[in-house]
């Protein structure tokens, strides 16, 4: 599975929203989320979805790739990755108004 979602942020404004929503995720679902330079490593199990992938950030793009959960996860993760990327990468919003749990 990938998704390619595009941001205005300049790279370090990017990395800040996007380790909130690895403290959210870490938070509600138990994923892991670990920077290695401009990629993080996310781990983790929800529900009987195995999640593994790596969130890459790039110059006014971040990239998204897993392991496929299947036809029946694939729209939900999709939709619910995608909307919390929409959310948190969105330069109207302040940090103050992202939760990280």
């Amino acid at each position: 599975m990938k998704i390619e979602y595009p941001h205005t942020l300049g790279l370090d404004d990017a990395r800040v929203r996007l380790t909130a929503l690895g403290d959210l995720l870490k938070a509600r679902f138990g994923v892991g989320f670990a920077w290695d330079g401009d990629q993080a490593r996310v781990t983790g199990k929800y529900l009987v979805v195995t999640i593994e992938g790596t969130l890459t950030l790039r110059p006014g793009l971040v990239v998204f790739e897993a392991k496929d959960p299947g036809l029946l996860w694939r729209g939900k993760a999709k939709n619910y990755i995608t909307g919390k990327l929409e959310k948190y990468l969105d330069p109207a919003i302040s940090m103050e108004q992202i939760p990280r749990a």
